[in-house]
């Protein structure tokens, strides 16, 4: 019993320097997306092993319905991954896909009573509300575990482990939506990789007619219910 207690602390140390040598191994990327002069948030970067087989995760995601909006717009999760449609408006919502990638209904409903949705395909989804035309969602699923999503900057840092990999950039913007590029990860970092993607301009004329629109069915839905 003395000479497995004295050897705990060693095996507790040999386990923390494999540990501190895993994290070593990884390689640091920085990615950075514009499109046009101007940094792109929301695009979906990811590194995919060449020469592996696709990815599934046993993962969780919520896609959520604020002010007649889908939170966050765009989604981005693993094969294998189970997504939630919370509702959090006061008003129903019938949400729906009949993208290729993955097809689903989820009929009106409040709260939280929506069925959970698992996305085992690769492929880009558009999610919809058949009640509100201008509620508009993208799932981008992708076979790897190494992927993020833009910020305001149009950055991301992603790690993997060394080795070939082919960067793909999407963004809903992008008139190829896809950009890939072969890269070689080595060492603890690589150079930043910048992407210039041609996109199209932002729909602020589509989105400012869907809040009038919003406006208007709540003031009748409000007239509605008080009886005038």
């Amino acid at each position: 019993m003395g000479s497995t207690s004295r050897l705990r602390p060693w095996f507790a140390c040999v386990l923390a320097l494999a540990a501190l040598a895993g994290v070593a191994e990884a390689t640091e990327l920085r990615v950075m997306v514009s499109g046009g002069d101007a940094p792109l948030a929301d695009a979906v970067v990811s590194l995919h092993p060449v020469g592996a087989g696709g990815a599934a995760a046993s993962a969780r995601a919520d896609m959520n319905q604020r002010d007649s909006t889908f939170v966050p717009g765009v989604l981005p999760v693993q094969t294998g991954t189970v997504v939630r449609f919370p509702n959090s408006d006061n008003i129903q919502h019938h949400v729906y896909s009949f993208s290729e990638a993955k097809r689903f209904d989820l009929p009106l409903y409040t709260g939280r009573d929506a069925p959970p949705v698992l996305f085992d395909a690769t492929g880009v989804v558009v999610v919809g509300c058949n009640i509100h035309d201008w509620m508009i969602g993208h799932i981008v699923v992708v076979d790897t575990p190494y992927f993020a999503k833009t910020g305001a900057d149009g950055t991301v840092r992603l790690q993997a482990p060394p080795g070939d990999y082919d960067l793909r950039v999407w963004h809903v913007r992008a008139d190829r939506r896809v950009a890939d590029r072969r890269l070689s990860l080595r060492g603890a970092s690589m150079p930043a990789q910048l992407v210039e993607l041609p996109v199209t301009p932002a729909p602020a004329a589509v989105e400012t007619r869907g809040s009038e629109r919003l406006r208007e069915l709540q003031q009748k839905f409000r007239r509605m219910k008080d009886g005038a």
